[in-house]
């Protein structure tokens, strides 16, 4: 198992039990019948809801990156990371907004390629713009999933 899998099922089992507890005490709010307590019970109940179906997001999202990386490698066509990075390691911004732009002109050449919304994700990553990066992320896998889809039938 890779280490950063493992690292993100132990958050999520420690966030799970956590959650429970949370859970938990809504339910026992809600079942005192007091109206007070019964909406600040529903109110606490949202709270692991939420937090579960943003949690279950996030791990289906990273499934479909991984999945979309094994194919990238598999045709030999994954991104490069070559930008120069200082001795701590922080890739060279100048470099990196630099090669930024063919990464930027291949996704408007082609809106409907995966593959270019991907190297675009980790472009937009590279020069610091997490927010645009995962946003191309779940462009690149919606298309993904439908390039997959259109292949089933």
């Amino acid at each position: 198992m890779r280490k950063g899998l493992v690292g993100a099922l132990l958050v999520t089992v420690l966030l799970g039990l956590y959650l429970w507890q949370v859970a938990g005490r809504a339910v026992a709010l809600i079942s005192t019948g007091e109206p007070v307590a019964v909406l600040i019970g529903l109110a606490v109940l949202a709270l692991p809801l939420l937090a579960v179906g943003l949690l279950a997001r996030e791990f289906l999202l990273a499934a479909s990156v991984q999945r979309m990386a094994d194919t990238l490698a598999a045709q030999g066509a994954l991104p490069v990371d070559d930008l120069p990075r200082s001795p701590g390691g922080r890739i060279d911004r100048a470099a990196a907004d630099e090669a930024f732009g063919p990464y930027r002109a291949a996704v408007e050449a082609e809106p409907d390629d995966w593959a270019a919304w991907y190297r675009l994700a980790f472009a937009y990553d590279a020069a610091g713009d997490r927010k645009r990066a995962r946003g191309a992320l779940r462009r690149a896998s919606a298309l993904h999933r439908a390039a997959g889809r259109a292949a089933r039938g």
